[in-house]
């Protein structure tokens, strides 16, 4: 007779893969999808006449959709279901993505790619909250961490697609933005029939039917860990209770002190390398985004192997340092400034992963959605705001203290993973979500608690 074994505890198995494969197919379409914009803009400014704001509107709509998708679907995901905005997202940027072939106007494209990015918003705050759920302890890390691979995957393909859609004519952009509707509309086909979160299930009340799932993809013997009673109405302000205002403070702050300076040097990216007089070198470009690759393969490991809070914090000082030395070194001294641009790229591609483990880690399941879902939309408002600002404080401040400023916010992000950031790293999800409850829970010898 078999051993019933937790669902925490089980093997990897093929739908772990599947999940896993579903999940980071939305990260490899928005790499796709912020990236062919770029190329699209070149073309679509001169047949538009677009002005300056239009033109920094159109490259920042996607964002915007972002933010208020994360926001919003992130929150009713809790609601309804897991699955419902799982496939209801990718109907958005499916059908968005197509009629962009369509549009006659500025504000008609906007709209659009407002809509994507609402759609993979949504998205990004239920999958990972969906794969949280059906992952194992042992693998959850590495599970959710290496949605940045898929990214930066995406974003290289777009620049590929890019350089070989825009010659083809005129309206060549009409062809490269409605080419994100091939990949969005072939995930779409493939998440039919994705079950429900069987831990959403649970703590409905639904305990059948949860094990129903269970047993029907991972086999009889597994059982699931009971989730405690719902508690608390579903709105966005019981994040701010003093039961989760700190893991939300933690996993927007964090996040965001990731994102801003990520965004904003690398969206601009031939523009300071020029300012750094490293532009006349295509082999630093090419070195610079081979290692966005790397670093994110590599993320993936250190996740598996280090201590997620240690990992954190001491990536978080280091590329501190590598930002502060380049702030500190001249042009002339070239081969230094490659030197620290290489370290940050590559662990600041690593560290990356963590945005995907940290949010859905953090918050029980009752929350878990919404907590994601706003943690990614304050990250994607923070990425805007950098990428907006970053050329006028080249234009009005310089480069070397543009550079000292991003420096100083990944600062920040130190000090507050060191004062608040969990250590999630070998806990059941439960545990994990559960374990900051001490007024409520006072913890068992098994488990460790999150805030020290």
């Amino acid at each position: 007779m078999q051993q019933n074994i937790q669902l925490d505890d089980i093997p990897l198995n093929r739908f772990h893969l599947k999940i896993s494969g579903l999940t980071f197919s939305a990260h490899l379409t928005d790499g796709y999808v912020l990236g062919v914009i770029g190329f699209a803009l070149a073309q679509i400014k001169s047949q538009m006449g677009l002005t300056p704001f239009q033109e920094g509107m159109l490259g920042s709509s996607a964002l915007l959709g972002l933010f208020l998708g994360s926001l919003l679907l992130g929150w009713i995901g809790d609601i309804v279901g897991r699955q419902k905005i799982f496939s209801f997202s990718f109907v958005v940027i499916t059908l968005a993505s197509a009629l962009q072939f369509f549009v006659t106007s500025p504000e008609q494209l906007f709209l659009l790619r407002m809509l994507i990015g609402f759609g993979l918003g949504g998205d990004f705050s239920v999958g990972h909250t969906m794969l949280a759920e059906f992952a194992t302890r042992k693998h959850r890390g590495v599970m959710l961490g290496a949605f940045s691979v898929l990214w930066t995957v995406g974003y290289v393909a777009a620049s590929f697609a890019g350089h070989f859609i825009a010659g083809m004519g005129p309206e060549a952009w009409r062809w490269l933005l409605a080419s994100s509707a091939v990949p969005a509309g072939i995930i779409l086909l493939l998440r039919i029939g994705t079950p429900e979160s069987p831990r959403w299930l649970m703590r409905k009340g639904r305990k059948k039917q949860a094990l129903a799932i269970v047993h029907r993809y991972f086999g009889e013997h597994v059982t699931l860990q009971a989730e405690p009673a719902h508690r608390q109405q579903h709105n966005l302000m019981v994040l701010f209770t003093p039961l989760y205002r700190k893991r939300t403070a933690f996993n927007c702050l964090f996040f965001v002190c990731l994102v801003i300076p990520y965004f904003a040097i690398y969206t601009f990216l031939p523009a300071i390398l020029q300012a750094m007089g490293l532009d006349k070198n295509f082999g630093t470009d090419l070195l610079l985004n081979g290692l966005l690759i790397v670093g994110a393969v590599l993320g993936i490991v250190l996740t598996a192997v280090c201590s997620r809070r240690g990992f954190l914090i001491g990536s978080f000082v280091v590329l501190t340092a590598c930002l502060v030395a380049m702030s500190l070194l001249t042009g002339s001294q070239s081969g230094w400034l490659i030197a620290f641009f290489a370290a940050f790229t590559l662990l600041m591609s690593a560290v990356s992963n963590l945005v995907g483990v940290f949010p859905a880690e953090s918050f029980p399941t009752e929350v878990r959605s919404m907590g994601v879902g706003f943690a990614t939309s304050m990250s994607r408002l923070g990425s805007a705001t950098g990428t907006l600002l970053l050329p006028l404080g080249i234009v009005h401040l310089g480069l070397s203290t543009t550079i000292a400023i991003l420096a100083a916010i990944l600062a920040v992000g130190a000090l507050v993973s060191l004062a608040w950031a969990p250590e999630t790293k070998g806990l059941t999800l439960v545990d994990a979500g559960e374990a900051a409850r001490p007024e409520e829970q006072p913890p068992s010898p098994r488990t460790t608690s999150l805030y020290h």
